[in-house]
């Protein structure tokens, strides 16, 4: 049942998890978002701003972390979605959510799904993750030959 209520439209969903704590099925609840962070791109997008603009932050990044264990090009077209939906701080707590779980190729992987829209976005939020994971990223994107890369035509 957990399982189809992920699929419900994003509105719902807070509610049904103040519900489920409510209720004191905490664990129901982190099974919804595990569900949630299953969803396409868009949907876990829109459930992840949801989350957060019911004051559910805390939530919302849970299921935004969860989501990085996708494909990477998943993780990027959700970081694309919330960017479309106007949800730039959701979508750079995605982006630096893959920075700390992925390795640069992989990280590199995800830019070029989009290299002019992900590729500064990866590169500043690597930067605040910490110097060593903005070199590393960096250079992993040169490899890749993304542009908008210092060092890239």
């Amino acid at each position: 049942m957990l399982c189809e209520t992920a699929a419900w439209p994003a509105p719902r969903l807070p509610v049904l998890a103040a519900e489920l704590e409510r209720a004191r099925l905490g664990a129901d609840l982190s099974t919804l978002l595990w569900e949630m962070a299953c969803l396409p791109p868009a949907p876990l997008a829109a459930a992840a701003e949801a989350l957060v603009a019911a004051d559910r932050a805390a939530d919302g990044e849970r299921l935004l972390r969860q989501s990085v264990a996708r494909p990477v090009p998943e993780v990027a077209h959700t970081a694309l979605a919330l960017l479309a939906a106007d949800a730039a701080d959701e979508a750079a707590f995605l982006l630096g959510a893959l920075v700390r779980a992925r390795t640069p190729d992989e990280t590199a992987q995800a830019a070029a799904e989009d290299p002019a829209t992900l590729v500064p976005l990866l590169l500043d939020v690597a930067r605040g993750v910490s110097s060593g994971s903005h070199h590393d990223l960096a250079h992993a994107l040169r490899v890749a030959g993304l542009p908008g890369v210092p060092g890239v035509a």
